[in-house]
């Protein structure tokens, strides 16, 4: 199938986006094991789709961006939203404590762009948490896939960036990584396999990362 671009992809996707999936659920258990509190911060969400993750953060200002206003047209009520690129955040230097980027840096293709970005916008001393399929997960076949709302199965276009790669980036730019935490295929997620009749496909990537998550700390210049 022809890959969508993200614009396009999640305009498609967001009806139905709230959906659990399993790169989703491991995606949430590596954050958190990042043990990054959000509890009375600054927060900034990058990618935050229809911002359910911001739900439950605890933060003192919670902001959530997303290229898609259709993603932020099915956002809960009590965030402040904006329709923004990541290339090109609207906000003034230093203004986060804590900027997330959680599962949609793969879908930019200038990795180092985005990366002076999500530092320019967190304060010194800040955590820039970012997260992403895998580059082995990639090549063993996982796609960022959905069904829109009359079944039709689409794949989103995503680009490979391996944790060198990432590690490079933030380093340019001030960012030091303090901790990486991988989602791995188990038992977990083996229910989600199971409801799309992929347990053969299970078994052979049990044990296999599927998700990567990384914290970052601002450094002074």
């Amino acid at each position: 199938m022809n890959a969508l671009s993200a614009r396009d992809g999640y305009r498609l996707w967001a009806p139905h986006y709230a959906t659990e999936t399993a790169v989703s659920w491991l995606e949430n258990h590596a954050v958190a094991a990042l043990g990054v509190a959000t509890v009375g911060r600054r927060l900034l969400d990058v990618g935050c789709g229809t911002a359910r993750r911001l739900q439950n953060a605890g933060a003192a200002i919670a902001v959530g961006v997303d290229l898609t206003p259709e993603m932020l047209g099915h956002a809960s009520a009590g965030h402040a939203l904006a329709a923004a690129d990541v290339l090109s955040l609207p906000f003034a230097a230093a203004l986060f404590d804590i900027v997330w980027c959680r599962l949609m840096i793969g879908h930019v293709r200038d990795l180092a762009a985005a990366y002076a970005e999500l530092s320019r916008v967190c304060c010194i001393g800040g955590v820039v948490v970012v997260s992403d399929l895998c580059s082995e997960a990639i090549a063993a076949g996982h796609r960022r896939t959905f069904r829109d709302s009359t079944g039709a199965l689409h794949e989103v276009e995503h680009f490979v960036h391996t944790f060198e790669r990432h590690a490079g980036a933030a380093r340019n730019v001030g960012l030091e990584l303090e901790r990486r935490q991988d989602g791995v295929v188990g038992p977990d997620i083996r229910r989600f396999y199971a409801e799309a009749f992929r347990l053969a496909a299970y078994e052979e990537q049990r044990g296999m990362r599927l998700v990567v998550a990384l914290s970052f700390r601002k450094q002074a210049a």
